[in-house]
């Protein structure tokens, strides 16, 4: 195609900051290099380099050279992936999920997306939000199910589900003796959750909706692995929210009032040159996580408010 052609002549001599050397480099005469780059040039509306003593970029050039480089990477990987699928072949896909998501749920999703697709291998990862997002603009990844709320700019979402949190306490806690709580029941307790940098979004919202409610712990104990939580709830650091309950004799689950806290989550993927089953394993995981009979549907406009900063401006 001719304008990747021109990019390419144009990453050349960026990368060289030489007409000769680059004119070599392509195996094509200096004079139609310099021709094709002042079309570029033209077509633009930008001059790319300074021609002086020595070549130079532009500011105009830098751009350029940034977004050139992905937009040959991505036109790479669409005819790499158009041509697998003319030719009937398949790929892995590369997917993150969340450390909270169940052992039963993950292995359920493995399970439907292999009956559907037995020649995809699914590659699951152990992934943080925010490491996703990031890994998903790397094109690292191919899809993640991300926690919401999340800015998802570049991002097609699958369907948003909506998980209700229910709360872990010691079993000699007077509140365990309460077969349902509010949030305001919490109060005078500490709190144990996940590091904000997992996922600023949810966190932030958690602990907003916790204040609201008169929930208000002082300083949150921070822990993702389950064993690590338990033993900060048993040792009196704070009570900690989970979806389901545990099976541990030592503690108790207790749900709370209904709508008062949740975990929304989607699965996401590249607009661009998506991965050929990243939709429809989003479909799968869906159907997936409403068999546990709490999760539902949630409307895609209440899932999609970036993230906030609520806690700390307080």
């Amino acid at each position: 195609m001719d304008l990747l052609r021109s990019l390419r002549y144009f990453l050349a001599v960026a990368e060289e900051l030489h007409f000769g050397r680059a004119a070599e480099r392509l195996g094509i005469a200096q004079p139609p290099l310099s021709q094709r780059i002042r079309k570029l040039e033209t077509d633009l509306g930008a001059r790319l380099f300074d021609r002086g003593r020595h070549v130079e970029l532009t500011e105009a050039g830098q751009i350029l050279q940034s977004e050139a480089r992905d937009l040959i990477a991505r036109w790479e990987r669409t005819k790499t992936l158009v041509g697998k699928a003319h030719r009937g072949e398949t790929d892995a896909l590369r997917a993150g999920v969340p450390p909270e998501l169940s052992g039963r749920s993950l292995a359920a999703i493995l399970g439907a997306f292999g009956e559907e697709f037995p020649a995809v291998r699914l590659d699951l990862q152990e992934l943080s939000t925010t490491e996703q997002i990031r890994l998903l603009a790397d094109r690292q990844l191919d899809a993640g199910l991300v926690q919401h709320p999340v800015d998802v700019v570049g991002l097609e979402l699958g369907p948003v589900v909506d998980t209700p949190l229910g709360v872990v306490l010691p079993r000699d806690s007077p509140l365990a003796n309460r077969a349902e709580l509010e949030l305001a029941d919490l109060a005078g307790e500490g709190l144990v959750i996940f590091p904000r940098a997992a996922s600023p979004g949810l966190y932030d919202s958690l602990l907003r909706t916790c204040w609201d409610h008169g929930f208000r712990p002082p300083a949150p104990q921070h822990a993702r692995n389950p064993e690590f939580v338990l033993g900060l709830v048993l040792a009196g650091h704070g009570v900690a929210f989970e979806p389901l309950a545990r099976k541990e004799p030592r503690v108790v689950w207790r749900p709370l009032t209904p709508g008062s806290l949740s975990v929304r989550m989607s699965f996401a993927w590249p607009s661009s040159s998506p991965h050929p089953q990243a939709a429809r394993l989003a479909e799968i995981a869906t159907r997936v996580l409403q068999g546990d009979g709490v999760t539902t549907l949630t409307q895609p406009e209440e899932a999609l408010a970036r993230p906030w900063d609520v806690f700390y401006d307080r």
